[in-house]
């Protein structure tokens, strides 16, 4: 089963990604937790380009740089853990394009699920679990945070509201389930576990 867990900077997806893969490992075992981008070698470098703080990517670069890194994750992770029978759970996919280089950059839909799909070569989430909480919130936790913002973090409160309108908007799909931000984590992490 490929489970992936959305949401915007600072909803907590990361902490809910954790909780699952703790929980869904002691109950089953042959759990992979994985990231985008990130979750490989090649995966961690476009990261590292694609947050840093200083530099400046055009929102068609930036589809390029995630989906390059996506096609790496679903051969090299992926794929081959579904292949084996394992359950993985990804924080962020393929939503994560849609809803920040679309529905935030203004880019086009249709050629960012054309790119996406070429990218995952079939591959998609069984459920897709979107954290959703208001982007006064999240603000509020990310400045609770060690470290400086990086650059999606940056992005003003008008950015962060289309991408979190995108999220909720590809939450009307029948793979999705929309989970309530605002709740404590082990609240959430029992929540999501009802879900699957």
């Amino acid at each position: 089963m490929f489970v992936v867990v959305e949401g915007i900077e600072g909803s907590g997806k990361s902490t809910l990604v954790a909780g699952l893969a703790a929980r869904l490992g002691k109950e089953r075992g042959g759990v992979v937790a994985t990231r985008e981008p990130g979750g490989t070698q090649l995966g961690d470098a476009v990261r590292a380009i694609f947050l840093d703080r200083f530099l400046t990517i055009e929102p068609l670069a930036e589809a390029f740089l995630v989906n390059a890194a996506r096609a790496q994750h679903v051969e090299e992770v992926i794929r081959p853990a579904l292949a084996s029978g394992g359950l993985v759970v990804c924080d962020r996919f393929t939503d994560s394009t849609l809803a920040y280089q679309g529905y935030g950059r203004g880019m086009d839909l249709e050629l960012l699920r054309a790119l996406c799909d070429f990218a995952t070569g079939g591959v998609n989430p069984d459920l897709v679990l979107l954290v959703d909480l208001p982007v006064h919130a999240a603000r509020a936790r990310l400045g609770d945070r060690a470290g400086a913002p990086d650059r999606i973090e940056n992005e003003d409160d008008g950015f962060h509201e289309r991408v979190r309108d995108g999220f909720l908007e590809l939450a009307r799909g029948p793979r999705h389930r929309v989970l309530d931000g605002a709740l404590p984590p082990r609240r959430l992490l029992e929540e999501a576990l009802r879900q699957l």
